[in-house]
């Protein structure tokens, strides 16, 4: 069926989304910056292939290349971890850049990387959070680097879409992770408060009352695979269980 392209595999998004595809039939690249993360990644999820490499930098480009198995890429997700925590207030104004320079020019490395394997109903997926189009002010270089990379999946769909290949954001809400517990902590010191009781906060903003799954954002990739998600191309799935309120 052709092969798929994970960047940051193995984080909690990342690997539900490896399990995924492989369940889907894929042969799976998954890249990340960790060799020894990747290999225990391999270890539970046998036959994937490991690329270990810095989506923040342009080596990345050929290194990526070089791991590609012959065919097609039928579907690249662009989703590496952001540590760049700290309000509008507080964070490091060099953290903005890098954090643009992670998110959309990591999105543009791996586009730039596989585009000679792309072909008619390929896709390109970035995962971005929500905070991109639902800023928030204790999340300010996510909420700019994901708006980035939202433009970015933009313009990509109009450049690679006469080919026939799409481009699509994920925008997942918070999700229960161990990097949400590590973000909730350091608000909590801020507010003086408990790192449950931020996390608790974050549920109420939903609709359900529920923080997002890394199974749901991997249900949403493998539901890319469809040809009529073709429609789709440009847009934003958002899978934040309904805190985003603007319209549209």
């Amino acid at each position: 069926m052709g092969t798929a392209v994970v960047i940051g595999a193995a984080g909690a998004f990342g690997e539900a989304i490896v399990a995924r595809l492989i369940r889907d039939g894929l042969a799976v690249v998954a890249v990340g910056r960790s060799f020894q993360a990747l290999e225990a990644l391999a270890d539970r999820h046998p036959g994937l292939i490991a690329c270990t490499a810095d989506i923040a930098d342009d080596k990345a480009i050929p290194r990526l290349r070089a791991a590609l198995p012959a065919g097609p890429v039928r579907i690249a997700v662009h989703g590496p971890g952001l540590s760049a925590p700290g309000s509008v207030a507080t964070v490091a104004t060099d953290a903005l850049a890098q954090a643009v320079n992670l998110k959309a020019g990591g999105l543009l490395r791996l586009a730039r990387a596989i585009d000679h394997r792309l072909e008619a109903g390929s896709r390109l997926v970035a995962i971005a959070g929500h905070y991109g189009l639902e800023p928030a002010p204790h999340a300010a270089a996510p909420g700019v680097a994901n708006a980035a990379v939202i433009n970015l999946a933009r313009q990509l769909s109009l450049a690679l879409g006469p080919r026939g290949i799409t481009a699509h954001v994920i925008a997942p809400g918070p999700a229960d992770t161990e990097r949400l517990w590590r973000i909730a902590a350091l608000e909590a010191e801020r507010r003086g408060t408990t790192a449950a009781e931020v996390i608790e906060g974050m549920r109420r903003e939903s609709s359900t009352g529920t923080l997002t799954d890394p199974a749901e954002v991997a249900w949403a990739v493998s539901l890319l695979l469809a040809p009529e998600a073709g429609a789709m191309t440009g847009s934003t799935l958002m899978l934040d269980a309904g805190r985003r309120r603007g319209l549209p």
